[in-house]
């Protein structure tokens, strides 16, 4: 069912299928009521109130201070002043006069679609969709503490078929502001997506908008109004608008905010410029989400009925200059890197940049099964993933359709380059792993990958033998049944698992097979993690696959979760890091290519590991005294056992969650982090009640959705 007609394709971006913001109900009342009644002043946070003006300061640090004026009276803008100042300087004005702009692009799910919700091949922007303008009823506003924040609610907003409040958390001793519109749809099937951020009516207080481009380069531009709102393709998400008093830096939730994608493409998620016409008018700038995403499947957010969908933008106020603040936003996610952790590998999986094909296709060209063409002989991918901080990357190779029918000759060349490439391309300071995704004989997607190089061919004809010497590659496996995959994975002790399970190629799987000999095995590891189908009403990433492995565990089965990637290309200029997890191995030293690297494979079989977006840390976790991976006696005498945890965190925590199970049930027991401020660390030590449990596991979440979780302590 089409609900709008379908606007034209290819226009610019922040201009396609607009409701204009007169179509939008008017604000009524002249000033709004204020609820101060929720207000701790052990916060340190203080508000007063002056006729229309509402003023809020918040300590950042020994000697700086945060500040927010809300202009509460109708037809003004909400945002009198904006900044940061030193100890003893005046009320800054680095941004005045602005309102916060909200544009809800509206699509529709295909409900029809045998993965409803869980969709990743879906396409909203090929169907009808609209964009709506946020407008704000400044009717009531309501300044609350809780833990070491506090949350100012406006409300009402309007956005097409939402309807919700607009909220600004500040956070105790940091910079940030958090400010989302809270919105429900009660239509059904709705996909969505948003653009946010700050837009002055008249000239614009700061004078220049400052950003890195996607190669580093940093950028200072002068206001100039007549410049037409639009896509900026910028590094770190960041965008600054500077001002004498000092520095506003605007950026998103860094992985929340991307929905899933194949190519990890830097499509200009930032915009800058004026609005005009019948569209709110003015200079400012923010986030932005382009409909038409790397032009493949894009899914877009799910936005079910009902739901509080949370669209929201962090600022971060200096009182310094546009390069402080930038260097401030990058702090929150160490520079894009994954920290070094000591005792600590840092490994990823799941890319399909096919550089062993894009190799042996200049090779044909050059007419030479040997050479090594210049701009291949130090891949982007390398570069790519040493700035990033990760030292082992496990492959997706030959994933184009065409493997399980190739001839055992062309399939062998293949692999042989591969894993000469790896060899090459590794050092003692990072490992290139051979890795497949060969979707045949188990049903749906999933992974291989072994301790050392193995050459195997898919097809396996009648008559055919398990396993034969071939010139040139030594011992070379056929594979034509599970049975054969397990013998092969039994063979060369080889791991297995699901990729993307239940969504994609996988969407019933592992349900399907968990049944089987080679789900049984201890070389089918579980699945892997990521984030999709996406969704801006959770409190957590990616809960498809920690559902999952909540049930592998009620199961009975003894399987992980490992974080994965999963797109095609890798490049220095591409946003992988919004795109990205990281799996923390606990392995005290880099293992040599040359020698194999099974140990690697031995920590993700016993399940010495951690996942994290990065920003969260947990370094160390014990139930009862036994790590992640281990199995604890069932306690004698009493059923109360001490979960003990070190967190490590950048932006201001949420919560952490102890979970377990008995077999049947998921128990849930949270534990509140809203008092720690950012850039924290906190020595967990919880009494956990594990009467009749079987196992328990600890995630944790911040402010931006970013997270980390163990796989499970076994309890016999």
């Amino acid at each position: 069912m089409k609900i709008w007609p379908l606007p034209p394709l290819g226009l610019l971006a922040l201009g396609v299928g607009l409701v204009p913001l007169a179509a939008q109900p008017a604000a009524a009342p002249a000033r709004a009521t204020v609820d101060l009644s929720a207000l701790r002043p052990a916060n340190g946070l203080t508000a007063r109130q002056d006729g229309a003006l509402l003023q809020l300061g918040w300590p950042i640090s020994a000697n700086e201070e945060g500040s927010l004026t809300l202009n509460l009276e109708a037809g003004q803008p909400l945002i009198e002043a904006l900044g940061a100042r030193k100890a003893g300087q005046a009320t800054p004005e680095t941004i005045r006069r602005v309102d916060p702009l909200v544009l809800i692009t509206e699509g529709e799910r295909d409900l029809q679609n045998p993965a409803g919700w869980v969709a990743f091949f879906d396409n909203p922007p090929l169907r009808a969709y609209r964009t709506f303008a946020m407008t704000i009823d400044k009717k009531s506003v309501r300044v609350a503490s809780e833990g070491a924040r506090t949350v100012v609610t406006v409300g009402d907003v309007t956005a097409g078929s939402f309807k919700g409040l607009f909220q600004f958390t500040l956070f105790r001793q940091s910079a940030l502001i958090l400010t989302e519109a809270v919105v429900q749809t009660q239509a059904n099937g709705r996909a969505i997506l948003y653009d946010a951020g700050l837009l002055s009516g008249g000239r614009p207080s700061w004078r220049h908008d400052v950003w890195l481009d996607p190669q580093g380069q940093l950028h200072r531009a002068e206001v100039d109004i007549n410049r037409v709102a639009g896509p900026l393709a910028v590094a770190q998400r960041t965008l600054v608008a500077e001002g004498p008093a000092g520095a506003v830096a605007a950026f998103p939730p860094p992985h929340q905010y991307f929905y899933p994608l194949d190519f990890a493409t830097n499509l200009g998620f930032a915009w800058i410029g004026s609005y005009g016409g019948e569209w709110p008018r003015g200079y400012g700038f923010g986030i932005h989400q382009p409909p038409l995403g790397d032009k493949r499947w894009v899914p877009w957010f799910n936005a079910p009925p009902g739901t509080d969908q949370r669209l929201g933008i962090f600022y971060l106020v200096s009182s310094g200059d546009a390069r402080q603040a930038l260097e401030e936003v990058a702090r929150l996610t160490r520079n894009d890197r994954f920290k070094a952790l000591p005792g600590y590998r840092t490994f990823t999986s799941h890319f399909h940049h096919e550089h062993t094909l894009e190799l042996m296709r200049k090779r044909q060209d050059l007419g030479s099964p040997t050479a090594m063409p210049d701009e291949l002989k130090s891949p982007d991918l390398l570069r790519t993933f040493k700035a990033r901080g990760i030292e082992i990357v496990h492959l997706a190779e030959f994933h184009n359709g065409e493997t399980p029918r190739m001839p055992a000759d062309r399939r062998l060349l293949q692999l042989k380059t591969m894993h000469e490439e790896c060899a090459r391309l590794s050092d003692g300071e990072f490992l290139l792993l051979p890795g497949e995704e060969p979707n045949v004989h188990l049903g749906g997607h999933w992974l291989s990958f072994f301790p050392k190089p193995v050459y195997w061919v898919l097809n396996r004809a009648a008559g055919k033998p398990f396993v034969e010497d071939v010139p040139g590659y030594g011992k070379v496996y056929h594979v034509g049944s599970p049975a054969d995959v397990l013998k092969l994975m039994e063979t060369e002790n080889g791991l297995m698992w699901t990729a993307h399970a239940r969504i994609k190629g996988s969407r019933t799987f592992p349900d399907t097979y968990r049944d089987t000999s080679f789900f049984h095995s201890d070389h089918f590891l579980g699945a892997a993690w990521k984030s999709m189908p996406a969704d801006l009403s959770l409190p957590r990433l990616g809960s498809r696959v920690l559902d999952l492995g909540d049930d592998f565990a009620n199961w009975g089965e003894q399987k992980y979760v490992v974080g994965e990637v999963d797109i095609f290309r890798v490049e220095p200029d591409m946003e992988t890091y919004a795109h990205m997890n990281i799996n923390y191995l606990k392995l005290d030293r880099l293992p040599r290519y040359a020698d194999g690297w099974q140990p690697v494979l031995d920590v993700l079989r016993a399940g010495r590991f951690f996942v994290t977006t990065g920003e969260m840390l947990i370094p160390e976790f014990t139930v009862g005294g036994r790590e992640s991976g281990e199995s604890l006696p069932r306690p004698a005498g009493g059923a109360t056992v001490e979960l003990r945890a070190r967190l490590e965190w950048t932006f201001p925590p949420n919560f952490a969650e102890i979970v377990s199970g008995d077999g049947k049930q998921v128990y849930r027991q949270r534990v509140d982090l809203t008092n720690e401020a950012a850039y924290g660390t906190r020595e967990l030590r919880v009494p956990v009640d594990l009467t009749n449990r079987t196992w328990v596991r600890l995630e944790v979440w911040d402010a931006a959705r970013n997270g980390a979780f163990t796989q499970p302590v076994w309890i016999k």
